[in-house]
């Protein structure tokens, strides 16, 4: 029987079935549907044109699939719970443990971008903590993992992009960029141990279980590692993002093929929204005089209040081309880091780990999220105001 549009009853009913598994994916996805929403929003404002094929970060959305595919293979061999039990066997402590897990994330952002320090160690983490019993305690590491990575890139003109780009354009010296951010870095370094030091202390008592590396052995650990440290000299712009692409992609399909199928392309997907809605929003001649009007003598507030709405890599480079003042503006983005979950979009790399470990938690996280990173930004952003008088 047909109904008004001239469909018949079956027809309408796999048409609503489609339509409820697609609202069912999109509701385990709202960082991605919030993202391409406000895509679509801002192209209302600023129609499809020429521009904005420039709008994507390639070199961004390249390495990271690089990287989360070097990742499931390390993940697939049994990599992470073999390493989780070296490290079980030597901590002693809950306290140790946590120690090792959070500290990792802060001093090799410093060297290998927040993004890779979070791509590499919260999955790390998940396995690790699951191993020792811990899983109570995922979403407060993992929280304390992101703000690690993102405060601990601060440090280094590499640690992440917003940095190598106020590096340049500023033309900062090595010595005046250290000098700027290393009072930033020693009080984010003080609270994390503070953090530290008020977790238990309970004795760690497990069952380590052996687990062998499986099929491919030592030779795809070897591959992986090898692809890996391609992948970080692609980071710091020695590799050409096209050749690394080439090695990672035809190794990864000669080595496993199913690493291709636990990519997260929807976070790919996710970050591709967002550099949509920040190339908008920079040709929005209101938004525009709104921060040539505000930031001169705010560069600081202002880019922690842009950094909270279009992230503060962007912030970076739309805010620099109305100040002079390089230092103040270096100091606000990467305070501006932490806030909300997209202030930093390392940080979405960690809320989609934990989605996908523990789906039920979503909501938890975010608030935990949330209420850790206005507990660091409070005396950061103390320290940078009481140092401009």
């Amino acid at each position: 029987m047909l109904n008004y549009f001239g469909r018949n009853s079956t027809d309408m009913a796999v048409w609503g079935s489609d339509m409820n598994r697609m609202i069912n994916w999109l509701q385990k996805e709202p960082v991605l549907t919030i993202s391409w929403i406000l895509a679509f929003c801002s192209m209302l404002l600023v129609p499809p044109d020429y521009q904005y094929a420039g709008y994507l970060d390639l070199h961004t959305l390249c390495l990271l699939f690089c990287l989360m595919a070097v990742m499931a293979g390390f993940q697939r061999i049994g990599f992470f719970h073999r390493l989780g039990q070296f490290m079980l066997s030597r901590t002693h402590s809950i306290r140790q443990l946590e120690g090792v897990l959070i500290l990792s994330c802060f001093f090799s952002s410093m060297l290998i971008t927040n993004d890779v320090a979070l791509i590499t160690f919260v999955p790390f983490a998940i396995e690790v903590l699951h191993m020792a019993g811990q899983d109570q305690r995922l979403v407060p590491v993992v929280v304390m993992q992101t703000i690690a990575a993102n405060l601990g890139s601060m440090a280094t003109p590499i640690g992440n992009p917003q940095n190598l780009y106020l590096y340049a354009h500023y033309k900062f010296s090595a010595s005046v960029f250290i000098q700027t951010m290393l009072p930033y870095t020693i009080v984010s370094l003080a609270c994390m141990l503070l953090f530290l030091s008020f977790q238990k202390r309970t004795t760690l008592s497990i069952q380590i279980q052996s687990k062998d590396i499986c099929a491919g052995g030592r030779w795809h650990a070897v591959l992986y590692s090898s692809l890996f440290v391609l992948c970080i000299g692609a980071v710091v712009r020695i590799v050409p993002i096209p050749i690394m692409v080439c090695i990672v992609a035809a190794a990864c399909f000669a080595a496993d093929r199913g690493i291709f199928k636990q990519v997260d392309y929807s976070l790919l997907l996710t970050f591709a929204g967002f550099f949509i809605l920040i190339g908008n929003l920079g040709r929005i001649q209101p938004f525009i005089a709104f921060f040539q009007a505000a930031v001169n003598g705010h560069e600081i507030i202002c880019a922690i209040l842009a950094s909270q709405i279009i992230s503060n890599v962007p912030a970076a480079l739309l805010l620099s081309g109305f100040t002079e003042q390089g230092s103040r503006l270096l100091i606000g983005v990467n305070l501006g880091g932490l806030g909300t979950l997209i202030a930093s979009m390392a940080s979405l790399i960690s809320y989609k780990y934990v989605s996908l470990a523990v789906p039920k938690k979503r909501g938890v996280y975010l608030r935990v999220f949330t209420i850790f990173n206005v507990l660091f930004l409070l005396p950061l952003l103390a320290l940078a105001l009481w140092g401009r008088f």
